[in-house]
């Protein structure tokens, strides 16, 4: 961007000096002949001014909204989430160990956005993903779990383990999201997370589950250590 401001500071000057000349040529009938070469001149560094001109307010622009992003990237891994009873850690900490799926609405919108994972339920595990249920009508949420299968019972539980911790911090946070797309503070949204946990996507409504396992490789084997001690074993 300095090279911007330098072709912009030298396109300035020379437009200057080239304004210069023409009014003493408009002003000198002996100078006459040289108005025309002039203009030319001024022509070419008005050009050039503005061309750096917008191309710098574009870079500036597209500078400051990867700040911003990164900004509200920041602060969403540092907001709690509550992995059973007794461990609470900060989204940052399953950056390369899970992909997040963050999925706020209504009650009945996230207990929907679960019945429709359920077929998806090996290929999201095998996929590292990890569903936050972020409830915003203040409703409780309760998700039921087909207790005939065990083994995929205990997956089930797992992809939808994790629970947000101070509720307010969180609807700051989502809030300012939607304030910033545009969208409606009413309407129910969802947020996927890459591993390095910068957003991958997002959008309105539920959140597409079949996509997700379509486009995401599997992570199988990296799971260790962090949340071992919830239904056995972190596969």
């Amino acid at each position: 961007m300095f090279f911007y401001i330098a072709f912009i500071a030298s396109g300035s000057l020379g437009g200057f000096i080239a304004a210069t000349q023409l009014l003493g040529a408009l002003a000198n009938p002996s100078r006459a002949s040289q108005v025309g070469d002039i203009l030319k001149g001024l022509g070419i560094d008005i050009g050039a001014v503005s061309i750096f001109a917008f191309l710098y307010l574009r870079e500036n622009k597209a500078k400051n909204a990867q700040e911003a992003r990164l900004s509200r990237e920041e602060s969403l891994s540092s907001l709690k989430l509550r992995v059973d009873d007794k461990k609470i850690i900060p989204v940052s900490s399953l950056r390369g160990i899970a992909r997040l799926v963050i999925c706020a609405g209504p009650a009945s919108f996230v207990t929907e956005s679960f019945k429709r994972s359920l077929p998806f339920t090996e290929g999201l595990i095998d996929r590292g993903v990890l569903v936050v249920p972020f409830v915003t009508d203040g409703n409780s949420l309760c998700l039921e779990f087909d207790e005939s299968d065990e083994e995929l019972n205990k997956r089930r539980k797992r992809l939808w383990q994790l629970a947000p911790v101070y509720i307010t911090e969180w609807s700051e946070w989502l809030n300012e999201q939607k304030k910033l797309a545009g969208v409606s503070s009413e309407s129910p949204v969802y947020l996927s997370l890459r591993l390095d946990g910068r957003v991958r996507g997002s959008g309105v409504g539920y959140p597409p589950w079949n996509a997700l396992v379509a486009q995401l490789p599997p992570v199988k084997g990296i799971w260790t250590g962090l949340l071992d001690g919830m239904d056995g074993r972190v596969l």
